[in-house]
């Protein structure tokens, strides 16, 4: 392993050992939710469920059987913790397992962006009923309400003439969010994930980290992972087999590594 930065992350993040005290958070979150036997109406806008087949589900088998496992969320506390990303952002809230260990940092804040109501509400509840109050949830979808916070190359400025027919360039009034993190846990297909990738570029910084869950769940998702690791932005990737990570820092060398957690 030849680059410094990655070396230092997977000793210093990927294998900490240490038992922190938000663990303990996030086991009775995900505890909670697999003892609540309601029943909600999901609305599925991705690539469906190799799981269910009713869009009627339980809560305890959605926290059993898609929300992110627990080794997966503690690495996503111990990734924002050890990056120190203060603005982050999710694609998929679900029960907001993911956003509970996303926001278990406390320095941190999160705008996660959930499609279906009924399990934005349980998330929602389920955040508040836990105290974790540096969570932003948005119901609605991810293309339209990225819309509105993310500038686009296109719409940073427009040409226009003054009264003498001079031209001049007009800014657009929409602020440019950027984010340290963005984690992609919803719509696994290869055109949604290229779709967002693409859509979100420009909120990246050079220190930024995209996250993509689920990279090998089909072939199109394999396909997408290759198109996002081949693009000139991206210079450092790292497959985990579940999630795949992007950093786009310019003084790397552009290497791809797979590293199991």
């Amino acid at each position: 392993m030849h680059s410094p930065f990655v070396y230092d992350l997977v000793t210093n993040c990927f294998y900490d050992k240490k038992k922190y005290n938000e663990y303990k958070l996030l086991k009775q979150y995900r505890k909670d939710l697999l003892k609540n036997n309601t029943t909600i109406q999901v609305t599925d806008f991705g690539a469906g469920s190799r799981v269910f087949t009713s869009n009627k589900r339980t809560i305890s088998a959605i926290a059993k059987n898609v929300g992110i496992p627990k080794k997966r969320a503690r690495f996503l506390f111990r990734l924002v913790n050890y990056l120190s990303c203060k603005n982050n952002l999710e694609l998929g809230t679900s029960l907001g397992i993911g956003a509970a260990a996303l926001a278990a940092n406390k320095k941190s804040n999160l705008l996660s962006i959930e499609g279906c109501p009924q399990t934005a509400e349980v998330a929602r509840k389920q955040l508040k009923k836990f105290n974790i109050k540096n969570v932003k949830l948005t119901v609605g979808e991810f293309e339209e309400i990225l819309s509105k916070i993310v500038t686009q190359p296109e719409e940073k400025s427009k040409t226009s003439k003054d009264s003498q027919g001079h031209q001049q360039q007009t800014k657009n009034n929409k602020h440019q969010t950027t984010f340290d993190l963005i984690y992609f846990d919803g719509h696994h297909t290869k055109k949604a994930t290229l779709k967002y990738f693409q859509q979100l570029l420009s909120s990246a910084h050079n220190s930024s980290v995209f996250v993509f869950d689920d990279i090998h769940w089909s072939a199109e998702m394999e396909e997408a992972w290759e198109e996002i690791k081949a693009h000139p932005k991206v210079r450092v990737t790292i497959d985990t087999f579940f999630l795949g990570l992007v950093f786009f820092r310019k003084e790397q060398a552009k290497q791809h590594f797979t590293i199991r957690l």
